[in-house]
């Protein structure tokens, strides 16, 4: 049936069915036929054959272009919707995977499509087109789809309600096809992921199903589906399953190498939980092993990420008890500018202390920083704790730049304000680093400040270790994006114009473990922030130490 195959291996077939028959009409035709009428009658049954593939040619050329219109119109539609309102089209995820998706492994479809006949002009157009546009890679398409599945772990979010553009029960985008969810299942088995391959083939499958209920053309296979899913259900666990989806995979491609050398061994594994459920070797396959983590601050162990992400989904709040010390007031450090206009602050947490700034940066000021800071991002890296190099990691994904305090006075009047908030000096502080996340950017729990084995640290600056932290909100958040802190239970959400500040370190001057913290992956919207890292040197006076160190020992 032509509906079990893509539309590339169509034209593909009928093109190899083309060419076969023109070799075999020239190899009846190369032996002298004019002489014998008899032999001219068989040319006209290879003309017939021909007349028979040609139009069988020009059904498929049809084909071809009643796809290219039809995805030509799909892509104008999506592109006219993206128009009306970029910044918020692009602060859906899943419009944004979808965009690179598009644009990469879509795009390689229709190419390969445009190849031929008259495809070629317009193949070098693309190629120009690559030299001076901005088009993502297929690293872009597979971080794209991690992101995906780090928001859909974060956030519970369900398999089915994702493939139809729901986030947390809000529409926000048009329904994935078979292929779109075959391509996240296909990328989440590249990185070795058979959980979440297993999730999305099977909504694959699912939708493949309803695609050809309602005839609706389908780029992917139910063939191609079952051997990623097979695989993934065996690396899950579940043989027999794999086994059952094998032996279906086979049914619709009897010679397939690849499913033939797992049946078997699948067959074997089977047979072997057999003997075990039987007890020949006195053991049970259900054995409940279960692994208990060491609590430990330095750990990102299995216990803190289930308390980041449930702080993430705002799961766990302050009870009325801690929240009954709390409290809002106004500050003005005896300062007395600040005694005229007095900063309003809300304390988030009283020990470690970390407090919330409202209307602390000026809506002209944030689309100063962000227009000053977009044409210098890069990748934003961690410190590694041997080396003391810069690198970028898997568990911070946003892109970062820095801002002088000398190059704008605007800029300059930002800095000068830290130091009105904090009561702290300024001249040892780190340089206005700015941080826009993008799809599901976050930042998994880490410490601001260096540990006592991070000797490297901050080694150049000569300006002692990270004594606090303040980060501006540049823009409020749709869903998601908190800045949480596991070990206390507390969540700052983001709101346009206000700062949260906390110390990482004791007075003493050694690291609060407590103050550990991460930023939760955005689900929806955009997130800009920017920090301003203040170190000891220099706050001798603004924050000394007691007679006795005030940090607690850590075993």
């Amino acid at each position: 049936m032509i509906h079990e195959f893509s539309v590339i291996n169509f034209l593909h077939v009928g093109v190899l069915l083309f060419g076969a028959v023109l070799l075999v009409g020239v190899g009846h035709a190369g032996g002298e036929v004019f002489t014998a009428l008899t032999e001219m009658e068989e040319l006209l049954e290879t003309e017939a054959v021909l007349i028979n593939n040609l139009e069988g040619y020009i059904n498929v050329q049809e084909r071809k272009m009643e796809y290219l219109k039809k995805k030509m119109n799909e892509y104008q539609k999506e592109h006219e919707e993206a128009s009306a309102d970029i910044s918020e089209y692009l602060a859906n995820p899943i419009n944004a995977y979808l965009l690179t998706k598009r644009l990469t492994s879509d795009w390689k479809q229709i190419e390969n499509l445009m190849e031929y006949d008259v495809g070629t002009e317009f193949l070098d157009n693309i190629t120009n087109f690559r030299e001076v546009l901005k088009f993502p890679t297929d690293e872009d398409l597979n971080g794209a789809a991690v992101a995906l599945m780090r928001l859909q772990d974060t956030y519970n979010l369900d398999t089915s309600s994702v493939a139809r553009g729901e986030l947390n029960g809000i529409q926000y985008s048009t329904e994935m096809t078979s292929n779109d969810c075959f391509e996240l299942g296909r990328q989440s088995y590249m990185n070795g992921d058979y959980y979440h391959t297993k999730l999305w083939m099977n909504e694959a499958m699912d939708r493949l199903q309803a695609e050809h209920n309602r005839t609706y053309y389908s780029e992917v296979s139910k063939a191609d589906i079952l051997e990623y899913l097979a695989f993934s259900v065996y690396k899950e666990g579940d043989v027999a399953t794999a086994l059952n989806m094998t032996n279906e995979l086979l049914q619709l491609m009897p010679d397939h190498e690849r499913a033939l050398g797992n049946k078997g061994y699948y067959e074997k594994e089977v047979a072997e939980l057999q003997r075990k459920r039987k007890g020949d070797d006195g053991t049970s396959p259900f054995a409940d092993i279960s692994i208990r983590l060491k609590s430990n601050p330095l750990v990102y162990d299995e216990s803190e990420k289930k308390l980041y992400e449930m702080l993430c989904r705002g799961e766990l709040k302050p009870t009325p008890a801690q929240q009954r010390p709390l409290r809002c007031r106004y500050i003005s450090h005896n300062n007395p500018f600040l005694k005229l206009a007095p900063f309003k602050v809300e304390e988030a947490n009283l020990d470690p202390y970390i407090v919330i700034f409202h209307e602390v940066i000026h809506d002209h000021e944030i689309e100063y920083v962000k227009k000053s800071a977009k044409p210098r991002f890069k990748r934003a890296t961690v410190q590694n704790s041997k080396t003391g190099e810069l690198e970028t990691a898997n568990y911070r994904i946003s892109k970062s730049a820095w801002l002088k305090d000398t190059e704008h006075p605007i800029i300059k009047n930002i800095v000068t304000r830290v130091g009105d908030l904090t009561n702290l000096n300024m001249a040892t502080a780190e340089e206005l680093q700015v941080v826009n996340y993008g799809i599901g950017g976050h930042y998994e729990p880490h410490f601001d400040f260096a540990r006592k084995e991070e000797t490297n640290a901050f080694k150049d600056l000569n300006t002692g270790n990270r004594i606090a932290t303040l980060l501006f909100y540049m823009s409020d958040v749709e869903q998601g994006g908190a800045t949480v802190f596991p070990s206390l239970q507390t969540a700052v959400w983001p709101k346009k114009g206000t700062a949260a500040f906390w110390y990482n370190l004791y007075a003493s001057g050694e690291g609060d473990y407590r103050t550990r913290h991460a930023a939760c992956p955005v689900l929806t919207g955009t997130k800009w922030v920017s920090n301003k890292w203040i170190h000891e040197r220099g706050q001798e006076f603004h924050r000394p130490c007691a007679l006795q160190p005030d940090h607690p020992e850590w075993d």
